[in-house]
Protein backbone atom coordinates (compact mmCIF):
# COMPACT_ATOMS: atom_id res chain seq x y z
CA UNK A 1 0.00 0.00 0.00
CA UNK A 2 1.55 3.76 -0.74
CA UNK A 3 0.40 6.86 0.54
CA UNK A 4 0.93 10.34 -1.19
CA UNK A 5 1.79 12.56 1.53
CA UNK A 6 2.21 15.29 0.11
CA UNK A 7 2.43 17.62 -3.35
CA UNK A 8 3.86 20.53 -4.88
CA UNK A 9 1.73 23.51 -5.33
CA UNK A 10 2.46 23.46 -9.08
CA UNK A 11 1.51 19.75 -9.12
CA UNK A 12 4.58 18.60 -10.67
CA UNK A 13 6.20 17.04 -7.91
CA UNK A 14 4.81 14.22 -5.33
CA UNK A 15 5.99 12.24 -2.37
CA UNK A 16 4.45 8.77 -1.45
CA UNK A 17 5.36 6.78 1.79
CA UNK A 18 5.27 2.91 0.99
CA UNK A 19 5.94 0.29 3.70
CA UNK A 20 9.82 -1.28 3.82
CA UNK A 21 8.85 -4.90 4.04
CA UNK A 22 12.40 -5.94 3.45
CA UNK A 23 13.70 -3.77 6.98
CA UNK A 24 17.03 -5.31 8.41
CA UNK A 25 16.70 -5.75 12.25
CA UNK A 26 18.29 -3.00 13.41
CA UNK A 27 20.09 -4.90 16.14
CA UNK A 28 22.33 -6.93 13.27
CA UNK A 29 23.98 -3.27 12.32
CA UNK A 30 27.24 -3.88 13.58
CA UNK A 31 27.38 -0.42 14.74
CA UNK A 32 24.95 -0.64 17.54
CA UNK A 33 26.65 0.15 20.57
CA UNK A 34 23.85 -0.39 23.32
CA UNK A 35 23.93 -3.96 24.73
CA UNK A 36 19.85 -5.56 25.43
CA UNK A 37 19.04 -8.12 28.07
CA UNK A 38 16.07 -9.73 27.37
CA UNK A 39 13.80 -10.14 30.55
CA UNK A 40 10.39 -11.87 29.17
CA UNK A 41 9.56 -12.98 25.96
CA UNK A 42 6.57 -13.72 26.89
CA UNK A 43 6.49 -17.69 27.23
CA UNK A 44 8.69 -18.12 23.64
CA UNK A 45 6.20 -15.66 21.54
CA UNK A 46 9.09 -13.31 20.89
CA UNK A 47 12.65 -14.50 20.43
CA UNK A 48 15.52 -12.15 22.28
CA UNK A 49 16.53 -8.82 21.22
CA UNK A 50 20.08 -10.05 21.39
CA UNK A 51 21.93 -13.47 21.87
CA UNK A 52 24.22 -12.36 24.58
CA UNK A 53 23.22 -9.72 26.61
CA UNK A 54 26.56 -7.82 26.49
CA UNK A 55 29.40 -8.15 29.34
CA UNK A 56 26.78 -7.42 32.01
CA UNK A 57 24.25 -10.61 31.43
CA UNK A 58 26.12 -12.44 34.16
CA UNK A 59 25.41 -9.98 36.71
CA UNK A 60 21.63 -9.71 35.59
CA UNK A 61 21.54 -13.15 35.70
CA UNK A 62 22.42 -13.13 39.41
CA UNK A 63 20.03 -10.41 40.11
CA UNK A 64 16.92 -11.94 37.64
CA UNK A 65 15.57 -14.21 40.57
CA UNK A 66 13.85 -11.34 42.16
CA UNK A 67 10.85 -10.28 40.23
CA UNK A 68 10.28 -7.23 42.53
CA UNK A 69 13.26 -5.70 42.69
CA UNK A 70 15.79 -7.49 40.20
CA UNK A 71 15.43 -4.46 37.76
CA UNK A 72 15.67 -1.72 39.53
CA UNK A 73 18.50 -3.12 41.52
CA UNK A 74 20.68 -3.97 38.09
CA UNK A 75 19.76 -0.50 37.08
CA UNK A 76 21.68 0.57 40.02
CA UNK A 77 24.30 -1.64 39.70
CA UNK A 78 25.15 -0.16 36.51
CA UNK A 79 25.17 3.33 37.29
CA UNK A 80 27.44 2.67 40.72
CA UNK A 81 29.67 -0.05 39.54
CA UNK A 82 29.93 0.58 35.89
CA UNK A 83 28.85 4.51 35.36
CA UNK A 84 26.39 3.28 32.93
CA UNK A 85 22.87 3.39 32.46
CA UNK A 86 20.10 1.31 31.54
CA UNK A 87 16.66 1.72 30.16
CA UNK A 88 13.01 -0.82 30.36
CA UNK A 89 11.30 -1.89 27.05
CA UNK A 90 8.22 -3.45 27.49
CA UNK A 91 6.36 -2.86 24.05
CA UNK A 92 2.96 -4.52 23.73
CA UNK A 93 3.77 -6.77 20.93
CA UNK A 94 7.83 -7.98 21.75
CA UNK A 95 9.71 -8.42 24.57
CA UNK A 96 10.70 -6.97 27.48
CA UNK A 97 14.29 -5.55 27.43
CA UNK A 98 17.16 -4.14 29.29
CA UNK A 99 19.11 -1.73 27.61
CA UNK A 100 22.31 -0.54 28.37
CA UNK A 101 25.90 0.91 28.11
CA UNK A 102 28.92 0.80 30.52
CA UNK A 103 29.98 4.09 31.43
CA UNK A 104 33.18 3.74 29.57
CA UNK A 105 30.86 2.82 26.70
CA UNK A 106 28.72 6.12 27.28
CA UNK A 107 32.16 8.15 27.00
CA UNK A 108 33.17 6.18 23.65
CA UNK A 109 29.57 7.41 22.28
CA UNK A 110 29.77 11.14 23.20
CA UNK A 111 31.54 11.50 26.18
CA UNK A 112 28.60 10.53 28.16
CA UNK A 113 26.97 14.12 27.45
CA UNK A 114 23.39 12.51 25.90
CA UNK A 115 23.74 9.12 25.93
CA UNK A 116 20.15 8.32 27.48
CA UNK A 117 18.86 9.73 24.27
CA UNK A 118 21.91 7.60 22.01
CA UNK A 119 20.08 4.14 23.92
CA UNK A 120 16.81 5.49 24.00
CA UNK A 121 16.97 6.11 19.95
CA UNK A 122 18.70 2.55 19.23
CA UNK A 123 15.54 1.09 21.44
CA UNK A 124 12.98 3.04 19.47
CA UNK A 125 14.29 1.94 16.20
CA UNK A 126 14.16 -1.85 17.67
CA UNK A 127 10.61 -1.18 18.86
CA UNK A 128 9.58 0.32 15.17
CA UNK A 129 11.24 -2.59 13.16
CA UNK A 130 9.79 -5.22 15.45
CA UNK A 131 6.34 -3.05 14.28
CA UNK A 132 6.68 -2.80 11.54
CA UNK A 133 6.81 0.60 11.49
CA UNK A 134 9.60 0.93 8.65
CA UNK A 135 8.88 3.34 5.37
CA UNK A 136 10.25 4.23 2.20
CA UNK A 137 10.28 7.18 0.56
CA UNK A 138 9.44 7.88 -3.33
CA UNK A 139 9.88 10.83 -5.22
CA UNK A 140 7.85 10.98 -8.16
CA UNK A 141 7.37 13.98 -11.10
CA UNK A 142 4.76 14.76 -13.61
CA UNK A 143 5.12 16.33 -17.11
CA UNK A 144 1.41 17.22 -17.22
CA UNK A 145 0.50 18.23 -13.34
CA UNK A 146 -2.96 19.54 -15.10
CA UNK A 147 -4.34 16.48 -16.96
CA UNK A 148 -6.91 14.30 -15.22
CA UNK A 149 -4.65 11.34 -14.52
CA UNK A 150 -1.23 12.31 -14.67
CA UNK A 151 1.87 9.56 -15.52
CA UNK A 152 4.45 9.92 -12.90
CA UNK A 153 7.85 9.00 -13.10
CA UNK A 154 10.03 8.44 -9.98
CA UNK A 155 13.32 10.76 -9.28
CA UNK A 156 14.16 9.06 -6.67
CA UNK A 157 13.67 7.02 -3.36
CA UNK A 158 14.92 5.51 -0.41
CA UNK A 159 14.00 3.20 1.97
CA UNK A 160 14.65 1.93 5.98
CA UNK A 161 13.33 4.88 7.52
CA UNK A 162 12.44 3.31 11.15
CA UNK A 163 9.34 4.80 12.50
CA UNK A 164 6.55 7.09 10.16
CA UNK A 165 6.76 10.26 11.98
CA UNK A 166 10.91 10.46 10.89
CA UNK A 167 9.86 9.03 7.46
CA UNK A 168 7.53 11.76 6.38
CA UNK A 169 9.75 14.49 7.97
CA UNK A 170 12.13 12.40 5.52
CA UNK A 171 9.95 12.41 2.61
CA UNK A 172 8.96 16.43 3.01
CA UNK A 173 12.51 17.27 3.19
CA UNK A 174 13.34 15.45 -0.23
CA UNK A 175 10.00 16.97 -1.91
CA UNK A 176 11.17 20.22 -0.85
CA UNK A 177 14.81 19.17 -2.18
CA UNK A 178 13.82 18.12 -5.63
CA UNK A 179 11.27 21.01 -6.12
CA UNK A 180 13.54 23.65 -5.58
CA UNK A 181 16.12 21.77 -7.82
CA UNK A 182 13.45 22.32 -10.41
CA UNK A 183 12.86 25.41 -10.12
CA UNK A 184 16.50 26.37 -9.94
CA UNK A 185 16.54 27.13 -6.24
CA UNK A 186 18.55 25.83 -3.07
CA UNK A 187 15.98 24.86 -0.35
Amino acid sequence: MTDILSTTEDGRFRVRLVRDERADNPRNDPDTCVHVITIDTHLGQYTAVDKDGGPLADAWGRLAWNHWKGIETFTRYVAIMHGGIVLESAPDKGPRSLWYVTGEEARAIDGGLLTEGYVEAEMEEYEAWLAGDVWGVVVEETSEPDADEPEWSQVASRSGFYSGSFARAQARDALRFYAARSAGTTA
